[in-house]
């Protein structure tokens, strides 16, 4: 697991809908489904933490298990994200037009390709953790053009990629050679970034798609937070219950599983990759759900559990105001994830850390109550974190947009 760790997406580098402190950006009250979007960033953001300094899942015990939740399904979570972002800049009831609307589009498309440069910038510094951000401009790039789109168009586009994405990858990765995973240090090409790459653009845009059609919804309303609770539940219950049903049902599936795999038990492909990884020598690993298999079921199953974790934070920040002030740490990190994920590279880099995952614990706590205490002050004094301050200016020339 050294050389796959897990690298969650940040959510895009959009400007926050409120400051760190959770407080709305522009004073008004009603925004905690809002605020509830940057407590389940900030969730993501330890969850990408504990993936690359915390101790490794093998170690097993109650630690272990927290460690492998976030391995795969934190991703999943920045994926979906990355999602709300691309329709909070674009319209999120109602999409832009007209002037707007263009103007819109051309701070995405300006986001995405700073996003390539500071991926591919990241990525030359020779970091052992796979950085996504070139990755996640081309998602930017890609899902785009469906931004006007309803609700129920895009939920419908991000089943059928999720359905048929998968199998189209399996077929062709092979024969792009990406039998096995880039080296750290090397930047991503186009064929990289969208098939052959730690997180290839044909099997991880149905997570943003399915972000889109999430935000497009009335999220104040209760019957529709319900109705999305039970649709991430019973994602989460066909993607792995079916993947557990699947290796244990078809005829000579662990067996295949067991030849092609690290070594690891293949029963437990179901959730946790230490069985090993979909190299594609054998379509029997497209009955896998565990991260990082780019299967059908892996992504049914982790986009049910990123609605859920969504849901249950846009729920908590209404139903419980206290609850807004304790989490106030968590939400902060979350307004400005760009800036806690590079940081957190740069951490990684200066203390010379080589093993992902793999660090005590101790260095886990470290890096989440510091990035905490940064956030925390940070937000005191400016609303956007710095990179998002940045970016923010940067996209600033789409008001030139005609």
């Amino acid at each position: 697991m050294t050389q796959h760790s897990n690298t969650v997406m940040l959510p895009a580098g959009a400007e926050s809908p409120t400051r760190g402190s959770g407080v709305p950006a522009d004073g008004t009250p009603g925004v905690g489904r809002l605020i509830g979007v940057d407590l389940a960033r900030g969730l993501a953001v330890f969850g990408m933490y504990a993936a690359h300094v915390g101790p490794d899942p093998s170690e097993g015990g109650v630690t272990g298990f927290l460690m492998e939740l976030s391995h795969g399904r934190s991703s999943a979570l920045f994926a979906l994200l990355a999602g709300f972002a691309v329709v909070l800049i674009t319209g999120r009831r109602t999409p832009k037009t007209g002037r707007a609307g263009r103007q819109a589009v051309a701070k995405v498309i300006i986001r995405a390709v700073i996003l390539l440069a500071l991926g591919t910038a990241l990525t030359m510094t020779g970091t052992p953790v796979e950085v996504i951000l070139a990755f996640y401009g081309v998602y930017f790039l890609i899902v785009l053009p469906l931004y006007r789109l309803s609700a129920g168009s895009q939920a419908a586009i991000a089943a059928g990629t999720a359905l048929v994405l998968p199998q189209v990858l399996y077929v062709v990765k092979p024969v792009l050679g990406g039998g096995g995973f880039p080296t750290p240090g090397e930047p991503d090409g186009p064929l990289s970034l969208l098939f052959t790459g730690t997180y290839p653009a044909l099997t991880w845009i149905p997570f943003v798609i399915a972000g889109m059609a999430v935000a497009r919804l009335d999220l104040a309303a209760t019957a529709v937070r319900l109705r999305l609770a039970l649709t991430g539940i019973v994602l989460a219950v066909i993607g792995y219950g079916g993947s557990w049903l699947a290796l244990h049902l078809v005829p000579g599936a662990l067996s295949a599983l067991s030849a092609s795999g690290w070594g690891g038990d293949p029963a437990s492909a179901w959730w946790t990759d230490t069985a090993g990884y979909n190299f594609g020598d054998t379509p029997y690993w497209l009955l896998a759900a565990s991260p990082h298999s780019e299967t059908t079921l892996s992504i049914v199953g982790s986009t049910g559990v990123a609605i859920a974790v969504v849901v249950a934070c846009l729920a908590a920040m209404d139903a419980f105001p206290r609850l807004r002030r304790l989490a106030g740490p968590v939400i902060a990190v979350g307004s400005m994830s760009l800036t806690a994920y590079v940081l957190h590279i740069v951490g990684i880099r200066l203390l010379g850390i080589e093993e992902l995952p793999g660090s005590p614990l101790h260095v886990l706590v470290g890096f989440i109550v510091g990035v905490m205490a940064f956030a925390v002050l940070w937000s005191r004094y400016v609303a956007r974190g710095p990179l998002e301050w940045l970016m923010a200016k940067a996209t600033g020339i789409a008001r030139h947009v005609r």
